[in-house]
């Protein structure tokens, strides 16, 4: 009997010869190193196929939830826009802190992720308050200046968010909150 032609190992890439001809790697070590490759591999293109399939409406509710996050994050130090309270304290059905938006998302979708639209705001205020949009105007006007809340205010162009936008936008909040938080622990 011939012995077997050498073959080369799929993980590492070594010439070996073979005990089986569907032997595919030089031994166990490679076969198990293959078989987390192959895993990772499946996890990977499984992930990018659920990607694809998300629908306009998730994109953007994955990229507010950054986009949210960021904004609390940004002005944990500051009080709530609409009514200057800092501590939650015990103010009925609504505890916590919101992402409150001067014009809502409903009616100026295309400044759903302006962050001159968007401010750290009382639960109570924002969900239970209606947004106080009076209250909301005048500390707006307080933070940023009266020329770019009217400019927020005059600001009616339409937009459709394309994917590549909303996955754009997601990872840049993401990433701008990690380097936030990364610059307060310094």
């Amino acid at each position: 009997m011939k012995p077997a032609e050498l073959k080369q190992c799929r993980q590492c890439e070594k010439f070996f010869r073979p005990w089986s001809t569907t032997q595919t790697v030089c031994g166990r070590l490679c076969a198990g190193r293959l078989v987390k490759a192959e895993k990772k591999a499946e996890i990977a293109t499984t992930r990018a196929r659920k990607q694809a399939l998300k629908t306009i409406p998730q994109l953007i509710a994955e990229a507010q939830v950054e986009f949210n996050k960021f904004i609390r994050a940004r002005d944990e130090a500051q009080p709530c826009i609409c009514c200057g309270r800092f501590a939650v304290g015990d103010y009925g059905a609504g505890h916590g802190w919101d992402c409150g938006h001067y014009r809502s998302t409903g009616s100026a979708s295309h400044l759903r992720f302006n962050e001159d639209n968007a401010h750290r705001q009382l639960v109570v205020c924002n969900r239970h308050g209606a947004g106080r949009a009076v209250d909301y105007r005048i500390g707006l006007i307080q933070r940023i200046g009266l020329e770019r809340v009217e400019t927020l205010e005059s600001d009616n162009r339409v937009h459709r968010w394309t994917r590549e936008e909303l996955v754009a936008v997601k990872d840049f909040y993401k990433t701008k909150l990690k380097a936030l938080q990364a610059e307060r622990t310094d």
